[in-house]
């Protein structure tokens, strides 16, 4: 990968292409700030240093620079043949899906794809294990389509099925509700459905700022611009990772709905905590 092909940072192109009549009357201080939450200057040191690794090679080298442990619970459930489908809670929105993807990908010789917000299609070195899942914009036309071709393809599927990370409700850290295209997926491409708790949180400003945001009735994810601040005050943690057993997708019959099955599935995570 040549140094033109490499995805960084930049805050002032992104506001300049995002609001090109208002650029010019965005405060300095303003634009300095974002710089500073977002860790542009020292993400792009790294994105520059692991310019040439790419997929799980790459991950790896994300957790080193994060300083994450890891502490892997039930391995042994991990399957050794077969296609499935892995799915997890989300608590933190940055070294969960690292970690995860590094797991799962040495575990199955990089055989994994991730479906993914489209935005992470951006950052090169991950774009190789990404299924691009954004029902916006120009994407949406292909989500079931790319979506279909990632339940179809030989690879383990690694999903979020609430979107986006947990949220606190009365004083509890919890996803939000799952969605239920990995139970109609699964069922129809039957994929067994491995079901993952990943233990940790994010910080209380976060979740005050996200919960403030709903009261003010803000739809613009604006909590999201903080993960990466959130990443690193997330740096030089233990994690621990608990896989349970595979869930047969026969399990997923009709005395449910979908979406009570991925109830059901969410239910099964957490208690795995």
């Amino acid at each position: 990968m040549t140094d033109n092909d490499l995805f960084l940072i930049d805050i002032d192109k992104v506001l300049r292409e995002k609001a090109p009549k208002h650029y010019k009357y965005i405060p300095g201080f303003l634009v300095s700030y974002l710089k500073k939450i977002v860790h542009q200057e020292e993400i792009n040191v790294f994105l520059k240093e692991s310019k040439d690794k790419i997929g799980v090679d790459f991950l790896e080298a994300s957790l080193g620079f994060l300083d994450v442990g890891l502490e892997v619970k039930g391995e042994e459930n991990l399957p050794k043949e077969g296609l499935y489908t892995f799915v997890s809670n989300h608590p933190l929105g940055g070294q969960d899906g690292v970690a995860l993807g590094y797991i799962l990908g040495r575990h199955y010789d990089g055989k994994i794809r991730y479906l993914v917000n489209d935005m992470l299609m951006n950052l090169r070195n991950l774009a190789p294990l990404c299924i691009p899942v954004n029902k916006t914009g120009s994407l949406a036309k292909d989500f079931p389509r790319m979506v279909e071709a990632g339940f179809k393809s030989d690879n383990q599927l690694i999903i979020f099925p609430a979107g986006i990370c947990s949220r606190r409700r009365n004083g509890v850290i919890r996803d939000l509700d799952w969605k239920k295209i990995f139970i109609v997926k699964s069922v129809q491409t039957q994929r067994d459905v491995v079901p993952i708790h990943f233990e940790g949180h994010n910080s209380d400003f976060f979740y005050n700022l996200a919960n403030l945001c709903k009261l003010l009735g803000i739809k613009a994810n604006i909590a999201m611009i903080y993960l990466s601040d959130e990443m690193f005050k997330n740096r030089h943690k233990t994690f621990t990772v608990t896989i349970g057993k595979p869930i047969p997708w026969q399990t997923f019959d009709k005395s449910k709905t979908p979406a009570q099955w991925a109830q059901y599935v969410k239910d099964i995570v957490y208690s795995l905590k």
